[in-house]
């Protein structure tokens, strides 16, 4: 099955909107999800499975959300107080019933984030799966921000990066000047996936050719 899905055709069907826990999952994917939660055992939430008849993706995802006082300082633990867990979907159509209700970036005030992750990795960089890695980071004059930022995720979620499991996440930031969307990947080092990233992102993102692009390794910024 290919993995680049039409979601615009989905986003406005209610018709599938049935409970999100009602689907019996198969034997094998019951083990699955068992196994992934004896990993995270910090945290004891079910995984999040695709209903009856919905459209799977080829992994989970989760969104946050965290917004901060500028000028405090922040560290890793009143970061990671901060951030909170919008919720965690399975399938294209659990993705846009969570989307169609969160707030555009452009619309959003102050000093916020949202984050969209692979499920079980935390937007930090101290994560296992982060802590080896880096991300593009592109600034957004005001008034861009809603159409990458929906560009970018539907891109992930469709598989569009062809770099294997690299992709970690992305998160895009509300603030005062400018707007700064970033997507992360597992392995800072691996140059030819960094560069296979890069590219995607100017394709789906239809970046103007003078837009600065930079890749910073989590171990950077950290320093």
């Amino acid at each position: 099955m290919s993995n680049n899905y039409d979601f615009s055709v989905l986003k406005d069907d209610d018709s599938g909107d049935h409970d999100q826990d009602n689907s019996s999952p198969k034997d094998g994917e019951k083990e699955k999800n068992e196994e992934e939660e004896k990993d995270s055992n910090t945290t004891k939430r079910k995984v999040a499975v695709p209903g009856a008849g919905e459209h799977p993706l080829q992994y989970n995802y989760t969104f946050w959300y965290s917004r901060r006082t500028p000028g405090r300082p922040t560290s890793t633990q009143s970061y990671e107080q901060n951030i909170k867990q919008i919720g965690s979907f399975a399938s294209v159509e659990q993705f846009w019933r969570f989307y169609s209700h969160m707030i555009r970036p452009g619309d959003l005030t102050g000093h916020s984030d949202f984050h969209l992750f692979k499920e079980g990795i935390k937007p930090m960089w101290e994560d296992d799966a982060n802590k080896s890695g880096g991300k593009w980071i592109i600034r957004l004059r005001k008034g861009l921000a809603s159409r990458c930022w929906e560009n970018l995720i539907l891109a992930i979620l469709g598989e569009q990066f062809m770099v294997g499991e690299e992709i970690c996440g992305a998160v895009v930031s509300v603030r005062f000047q400018e707007d700064i969307i970033s997507i992360w990947n597992k392995t800072a080092s691996d140059q030819a996936t960094t560069a296979r990233i890069r590219d995607t992102l100017r394709r789906v993102l239809n970046l103007p050719p003078n837009t600065i692009m930079e890749y910073k390794t989590h171990t950077d910024s950290i320093k």
